[in-house]
């Protein structure tokens, strides 16, 4: 007797990750992606088209299809609004990072899952590139002896859209970026960033953006280690990805680097105008999405938390603070 399909819904393409969501749910044998929902019609009736699934212009509709699961991928001001009207609705539910755009909105988002009993887990699937895992996995094991510093990168390119509105996008390059890396180092050495102190450009990269485009971001863990990170959509539309990850770890037995997209061959083409990196190796989207339809399957724990996308948000609202101010900024900040 088979297994029966773990239902998938999709909540708004605002995000562009949803694309590769959608294409990734494919992938998974047994599962079924049983419609897509979203504010803006016309995005969504193109999306539902491109993915060949139902559309529906009603949240409610498409929750009464019982799917097992929930992906998220609206604007990020917009996620607690879905997230509060899923819970309870569906046992599982994927959000887009950031989790929100301030702590209480993140806080609103853990209440209401905690409520109803919803697992909820943050898309944050760098975790799943294989060299970060390797990275994980020695650094777990020791061999490198004391670690002294990171050094760290996430530049992209500008993402244009909602992501340069401040109401929607809840800040620029700074809030779009850190919380990748930051989510890293929290997984690695299980601990919390306790000072911050960042200077921020507007519109630095891109003449009249009217949105953070760089940042630079120090800080310090709560284990005692140092760190640095480079975040930036300092990429050009010539680019050949959307951007990268890069860490570098100092320690007592010797220097580690860490590429998450190296996995690729570099290639030139006429017939797509410039070059470009086609990836050779497993996809960290592919890994996010197994293990969100793995979590439903076992019904386990989240992997990811909403306490995970809480604290990575932190770090970068208090570089937001750093950068106004001028002056470091203890963590934990306060939640109102």
């Amino acid at each position: 007797m088979s297994e029966q399909p773990v239902k998938i819904g999709l909540l708004s393409f605002a995000h562009g990750h949803a694309h590769s969501y959608a294409t990734c749910l494919k992938k998974v044998p047994g599962v079924e992606i049983v419609g897509i929902y979203d504010d803006n019609v016309a995005r969504g009736e193109e999306a539902a088209q491109q993915h060949n699934v139902a559309f529906f212009a009603a949240a409610d509709a498409l929750l009464d299809q019982t799917p097992d699961g929930i992906i998220i991928c609206a604007e990020n001001a917009n996620h607690r609004l879905l997230v509060e009207k899923v819970a309870g609705r569906t046992r599982y539910i994927l959000c887009e990072k950031p989790i929100a755009t301030t702590l209480a909105d993140a806080q609103a988002i853990i209440d209401a899952c905690a409520a109803t009993h919803t697992k909820l887990q943050i898309a944050f699937p760098v975790r799943f590139a294989p060299p970060v895992q390797w990275l994980k996995e020695t650094l777990d094991a020791g061999s490198l002896g004391r670690i002294l510093a990171v050094q760290t990168t996430n530049h992209g390119s500008m993402p244009g859209g909602w992501f340069v509105n401040q109401t929607l996008a809840g800040g620029g390059a700074v809030i779009d970026h850190t919380v990748h890396v930051i989510d890293l180092l929290r997984w690695f050495w299980r601990t919390e960033v306790s000072e911050v102190y960042a200077e921020i450009g507007e519109s630095l990269l891109h003449p009249n953006l009217g949105i953070d485009d760089a940042g630079l971001l120090s800080f310090k863990l709560a284990n005692g280690v140092y760190g640095t990170l480079d975040t930036s959509w300092s990429r050009p539309a010539s680019y050949t990805t959307w951007g990268d990850v890069k860490i570098e770890v100092t320690a007592e037995q010797g220097v580690v680097f860490v590429d998450a997209f190296k996995q690729n061959l570099t290639v030139s083409s006429d017939g797509i105008g410039k070059t470009r990196w086609q990836n050779w190796g497993s996809s960290m989207d592919q890994g996010l999405i197994n293990d969100f339809i793995d979590m439903i399957r076992t019904e386990r724990t989240p992997s990811i938390t909403g306490e995970d996308g809480l604290r990575a948000l932190e770090v970068a609202l208090a570089a937001y603070q750093s950068a106004k101010s001028g002056q470091v900024v203890q963590l934990p900040l306060e939640k109102a």
